[in-house]
């Protein structure tokens, strides 16, 4: 049996924009629910496309956008690279669907929470061991206070060790779906194929559901993302010797600065001392115009 990369645009969405049981599943394992009343019981796709009332104004496009029954909206990305701009859009689109939901005659009590799932396949906290973060409106000192609204999850894949996390369960399996399955595998673990869910998802992503258009698109996806490695690298890579080379040159400088200085507190003071002219220059290799100066 042979895999696609389920983390790839066409799998991705294949798997969890259009099996409702499947994005559920996810949603529950990954949202920060903390009693089982707050999970998702059933849910409606919406279009993925957030297109705005003013044709001036962004138009965007997620991964896979839904809500439940009580009006909550659920925003899935799989993204392949992290950059600012990409966290700068989360929170771009999950306050337009916020804010969306009021239409002319709407009172402000109906709204309704929006989650933004966000699954990244790189590292953008290295100084921090999780691998989870979930951002939320809280007071600055108490914390305990909270305005519910917006609920932001960033999860870096590359972090994820499924033997610390056995508590819970089906967000291993997810996360575990995620990180191993790839076109290397030949083998699925068997622990994802006992489970209902996972194992369905597993058959989506089999190369031999794919037709040769699908399987040439999803080639040059993966081109793309290369290309946006390098590009992002690369950046960096300058940036980091641009930062190097000005702090070299910044240092030099400095130290230059500092001596020149130095010379000069010491002529002054020899200068005081009442010495002739000759010596301070021979002692500190200031010309006599520079010491008359002093």
């Amino acid at each position: 049996m042979k895999y696609l990369d389920p983390k790839a645009d066409l799998t991705f969405k294949k798997v969890f924009g259009e099996h409702p049981d499947l994005v559920m599943s996810l949603l529950n394992a990954l949202l920060p629910f903390d009693k089982p009343e707050e999970e998702v019981q059933s849910i409606e796709y919406l279009p993925a496309e957030l297109v705005p009332d003013n044709p001036l104004r962004k138009n965007s496009i997620v991964d896979v956008r839904c809500k439940d029954a009580r009006g909550r909206q659920f925003i899935v990305e799989m993204q392949m690279v992290w950059s600012k701009e990409f966290q700068n859009r989360v929170l771009f689109n999950a306050s337009k669907a916020y804010v969306r939901q009021l239409g002319k005659s709407i009172d402000y009590d109906l709204l309704q929470p929006v989650y933004s799932l966000n699954l990244v396949n790189d590292i953008f906290e290295p100084d921090m061991e999780q691998y989870y973060h979930y951002y939320r409106m809280v007071h600055y000192e108490r914390t305990d206070k909270v305005i519910d609204g917006l609920h932001l999850i960033f999860i870096e894949l590359p972090k994820f060790q499924p033997h610390n996390y056995k508590e819970k369960k089906m967000q291993v399996l997810w996360l575990r779906f995620l990180t191993e399955i790839s076109e290397q595998t030949r083998n699925a673990p068997q622990e994802l194929l006992d489970n209902p869910e996972v194992s369905k998802a597993l058959t989506e992503v089999e190369e031999s559901a794919f037709t040769d258009a699908e399987l040439e698109g999803y080639d040059k996806f993966w081109d793309t993302i290369r290309v946006e490695c390098t590009l992002v690298n690369s950046a960096l890579r300058r940036y980091k010797e641009g930062w190097a080379k000005g702090e070299a040159e910044g240092r030099a400088k400095g130290e230059a600065e500092g001596w020149a200085k130095g010379k000069t507190d010491v002529a002054r003071k020899l200068k005081q001392m009442g010495l002739p002219v000759d010596t301070i220059t021979q002692a500190t290799g200031l010309t006599p115009e520079d010491i008359k100066r002093l």
